[in-house]
C-alpha cells in the first residue's frame, strides 16, 4: 500500500531533496510544459512525416522498403531508411524571441537549433524564479554529439571546396553560406546558455546517450549539495542531423518498420526518433522554500550506472539497470513500494521493453498494481532529452492530479504479466500522495533513475555534509600525442624538449590495438572514428600499468571530447546522390564520389560514430560499471573531466575513475571553423588523447599503487569558451 504522506515513506536518506523551481521545453507538438501536459492527457500522437527540405535530399534517393515489405520501393541498403516519420519540432520560429538575453540578439543569428532550443526552454524554466545579483548559477546540458545540420553543411562545404573536378561554385550552389560557429555544437550550447542568463558558476555539456539528461540532473544536484552553485539549469537537447539519425537507426535495425512508436505493444517493431529540448531549474529545497519559489516537484534521489561488459554495447542488461534503480532508492532512504507512478524508458523495441520490465520487477517486487507509462508513445524517442521530457510529463501529471495514458497498447506485451504492473491505457485520477520515478537507459550501457515527489515537508531534511577533502592520486597514465604513440615517448619528448609535430602539424597518423585481450571484433573497430580508437588504445595502456585491479562497480569512466566532423561524411555521401544530378555529373562520377567520401553505413559504422562510445568502449573493454559519460567544454574539457572524477571520488561514489580527453582536430573542417571564429592569436590544434587512472591517495597507498602525482583538494578550475 502506498503511504499517505511523504513523512510516512521517508527514511535516513543521504540525498537532501532538490526542488524543481522551473521547467521548460521545446518538443514536438509542445513548445512549453503546459502544452506537453495537455497533449499527453488528451492522448495525442505527435509524430509526423519529416518536414519538407529538412533532410536536404530528394526523397527518392533515400527512401526504401522495410525488410520484407512495400513492393515498388528500392530494397534497404546502408544509404537508405524505410520511414521518414518522427517527432519534429514545429512552430518554433514563430514562438522564438531572440531579445532579452544577456547576449545581443545579433549573436544568435545563424546558430543551429541545438543552441536556440535550450535558450527558449531555459527562459521558460527561469520565469518567476527568485534570483539576486549574488546567486551563483550553473548549467549542465545533455547534448547528442552527432553533427547538427549546421556542422554537416559546414563540413560538406569545406570538403567540396577542396575537391577537384567539380563545376565552379558547386558547393555554394547546393549548400550556401555556412556559420562556422556551428562547428562548436557540443560544448558551445551549454556555454551560451550560461552566458545568456548570466550564470557564472560553470557550464558543462555531456553525452551519456539516452540517459544524458538524467546524468545532467545528477551532476547539477551534486553541485547544489556541494554548494558550488545556488541555482542550476539541467536538461538536454537533441538537434542532430535528422537524416543521419534515421538512416543510422535503420542500420542498427532499431527503427520501427511501420513508423509507429508503440511502447509495450505486443507487436512493437522498433523506435521512432524525435528532436527537442527540456530544461529544469533546480535549487536546494530549503532555499526554494525560503525564497518563495513555486515548487513543481522535488528530486528525492538519483541513481547512475553502466552495464560494464555486457552482451554488446547496444544490448541492455538487467543487472546494470537494477543497480541504478536501487542506488536511487538507497540514497533517498525510501521504500520502492511507496511509488505511485513509473514513467518508463520503453522505446518500443521488443528486447528493450522486456528488459526494462524485468529490471523493474526485481526492484518493485513488493508493489501491487503499479501504474506505468511511456511518453514515447506520444512523440517518439528524444534520445538525450528523453529523461527530462519524462520528468516534465510527470510534473504536469502531479500538478493536475491525473495519471496520463500511454497510446497504441490495444495488444499489451506479454512481458507485462511477469511483474506487478498496470499499463495506463486511459487517464485516471492521481489522488493522495504522489511519488514517481523516471528511468532512462542508453546505448553503451548507460543507466539512470530518478525519484520525484510532488512536495516535501520543510525542515525535515539534513543538508549535505561538506565534501571530504581527500587528496587524489594519479596511479597510471596512457597517452598518444602527435608523433608520440605512448606515455613514455610523450614524457621523453617533453623532458628533452623534442617536437612532436609532423610537417608542422601535431597530427596523430594512426592508432594501434593489440589483439591480445581485445574485447571487440577488429572488423568492427575498422569502422570506428579515430577518437574512439585512440581512447581505447591509451585507456588500455593506462590500465595495463596498474598494480591492483579496478573495482568493477565502483569505477567510472569520464572522457572529454568534441564532435568529430568526419561523422558528417555520411550525410555528404547521401546528399551527393541529389546534388550530382543538379550538377549534371554522370552516375559513374556520383557513385565513385560517394565511395570516396565514405563507405555505406552499417551497424558497426553507427556504433563507431556514437559520441558517447569513446567512454563506453572502455567500460566494455575493462568491464567497469560505474557511471560513465563523455563531456564537452571546449579547451577546458580535460580539466573539467578530472574535476568531475575527483568530486565523485571525494564523495565516496567511486573508488577509482578512468578519466581523460581526446581531440583529433587536425582536419580541414575544424581548421576552417576555428580560424574564422577564434581570435587572430588562434593556435592550430594538435591531435592527442591522454587517460589518467585516479584513486583516493589513501586507497592508493593501502593498495600499493605507484603514485605518479597528487591532485590536492582545492576549488574546481574555472574556464570559459567564447564563440564569436
Amino acid at each position: 500500500m502506498a503511504p499517505s504522506s511523504p513523512a510516512a515513506a521517508d527514511g535516513a536518506g543521504r540525498f537532501p531533496p532538490i526542488a524543481i523551481v522551473g521547467r521548460g521545453c521545446v518538443l514536438p507538438g509542445a513548445l512549453n510544459a503546459e502544452a506537453l501536459g495537455d497533449a499527453v492527457l488528451a492522448g495525442r500522437d505527435l509524430l509526423t512525416e519529416v518536414p519538407p527540405d529538412r533532410w536536404g535530399i530528394d526523397r527518392r534517393d533515400v527512401s526504401c522498403a522495410p525488410p520484407g515489405g512495400a513492393a515498388g520501393l528500392p530494397p534497404y541498403d546502408g544509404d537508405r531508411c524505410w520511414t521518414d516519420r518522427g517527432g519534429y519540432v514545429a512552430g518554433f520560429e514563430q514562438a522564438w524571441d531572440p531579445d532579452g538575453f544577456a547576449v545581443p540578439a545579433a549573436r544568435l543569428v545563424g546558430l543551429d537549433p541545438v543552441f536556440l532550443w535550450p535558450l527558449h526552454a531555459a527562459r521558460q524554466a527561469l520565469t518567476g524564479v527568485a534570483r539576486s545579483a549574488d546567486t551563483r548559477g550553473a548549467v549542465w546540458l545533455g547534448n547528442l554529439g552527432f553533427p547538427t545540420v549546421g556542422l554537416a553543411r559546414a563540413a560538406a562545404s569545406s570538403w567540396l571546396r577542396r575537391q577537384a573536378g567539380l563545376p565552379p561554385g558547386a558547393a555554394d550552389s547546393v549548400i550556401g553560406p555556412v556559420d562556422p560557429r556551428n562547428r562548436f555544437m557540443c560544448g558551445g550550447p551549454a556555454r551560451l546558455l550560461a552566458e545568456a542568463f548570466d550564470l557564472r558558476a560553470g557550464a558543462l555539456a555531456l553525452d551519456a546517450a539516452c540517459a544524458s539528461s538524467l546524468y545532467a540532473v545528477k551532476l547539477a544536484c551534486d553541485a547544489l549539495h556541494d554548494r558550488r552553485c545556488d541555482l542550476a539549469l539541467a536538461g538536454a537537447v537533441q538537434a542532430a542531423d535528422d537524416l543521419f539519425i534515421h538512416v543510422g537507426f535503420c542500420a542498427l535495425s532499431a527503427m520501427s518498420r511501420t513508423g509507429r512508436s508503440r511502447p509495450f505493444h505486443a507487436a512493437a517493431d522498433g523506435l521512432v526518433p524525435a528532436e527537442g529540448a527540456g530544461i529544469l531549474a533546480l535549487k536546494r529545497l530549503d532555499d526554494a522554500l525560503r525564497q518563495g519559489d513555486t515548487i513543481h516537484g522535488v528530486i528525492r534521489g538519483v541513481g547512475l550506472s553502466n552495464d560494464g561488459r555486457g552482451r554488446s554495447l547496444l544490448a541492455p542488461a538487467v543487472e546494470g539497470q537494477v543497480r541504478a534503480m536501487r542506488q536511487a532508492w538507497e540514497v533517498a532512504g525510501l521504500d520502492p513500494a511507496s511509488v505511485t507512478l513509473a514513467e518508463c524508458h520503453a522505446t518500443g523495441t521488443t528486447l528493450g521493453d522486456a528488459t526494462e520490465l524485468e529490471s523493474m520487477a526485481a526492484v518493485f517486487d513488493r508493489c501491487a498494481d503499479l501504474p506505468i507509462g511511456s511518453l514515447k508513445s506520444n512523440l517518439g524517442h528524444l534520445v538525450t532529452a528523453a529523461g527530462v521530457a519524462g520528468v516534465i510529463k510527470v510534473l504536469e501529471a502531479m500538478r493536475r492530479g491525473v495519471r496520463p495514458p500511454t497510446l497504441h497498447v490495444d495488444r499489451p506485451s506479454p512481458a507485462l504479466a511477469r511483474g506487478p504492473f498496470r499499463l495506463l491505457r486511459e487517464a485516471e485520477p492521481w489522488d493522495g500522495f504522489r511519488r514517481a520515478t523516471v528511468s532512462a537507459f542508453g546505448f553503451g550501457g548507460n543507466n539512470a533513475h530518478v525519484i520525484l515527489d510532488q512536495a516535501a515537508e520543510p525542515g525535515a531534511f539534513r543538508p549535505a555534509p561538506p565534501l571530504p577533502s581527500d587528496d587524489i592520486a594519479i596511479v597510471a597514465i596512457g597517452a598518444a600525442v602527435g608523433k608520440a604513440t605512448d606515455a613514455a615517448t610523450w614524457a621523453d619528448a617533453l623532458a628533452r624538449n623534442r617536437s612532436l609535430l609532423t610537417d608542422g602539424e601535431g597530427r596523430v597518423a594512426w592508432t594501434r590495438q593489440s589483439l591480445r585481450g581485445l574485447r571487440y571484433p577488429p572488423r568492427d573497430l575498422e569502422r570506428a572514428l579515430g577518437q574512439q580508437l585512440l581512447v581505447l588504445q591509451v585507456g588500455r595502456e593506462a590500465a595495463g600499468r596498474l598494480q591492483s585491479p579496478l573495482p568493477r562497480d565502483r569505477t567510472g569512466v569520464m572522457i572529454g571530447f568534441e564532435a568529430d566532423p568526419d561523422v558528417a561524411r555520411y550525410g555528404l555521401r547521401w546528399r551527393l546522390a541529389t546534388w550530382a544530378r543538379r550538377w549534371g555529373t554522370t552516375a559513374d562520377w556520383r557513385d565513385a564520389a560517394r565511395d570516396a567520401v565514405i563507405a555505406q553505413l552499417d551497424s558497426a559504422g553507427v556504433l563507431g560514430t556514437m559520441p558517447n562510445i569513446p567512454a563506453n568502449r572502455l567500460n566494455g573493454q575493462l568491464d567497469l560499471s560505474g557511471p560513465s559519460f563523455v563531456l564537452s567544454a571546449g579547451e577546458a574539457t580535460g580539466l573539467l573531466a578530472v574535476h568531475q572524477a575527483c568530486r565523485a571520488l571525494r564523495a565516496g561514489e567511486l573508488d577509482a575513475c578512468v578519466v581523460g580527453a581526446v581531440d583529433l582536430s587536425c582536419n580541414p573542417v575544424h581548421h576552417d571553423a576555428a580560424s574564422a571564429v577564434l581570435s587572430e592569436e588562434w593556435t592550430p590544434p594538435g591531435d592527442g588523447a591522454v587517460i589518467l587512472v585516479l584513486r583516493r591517495l589513501s586507497d592508493a597507498a593501502a593498495l600499493g599503487d605507484p603514485v605518479l602525482a597528487v591532485i590536492p583538494a582545492e576549488p574546481p578550475p574555472t574556464a570559459e569558451l567564447h564563440l564569436g
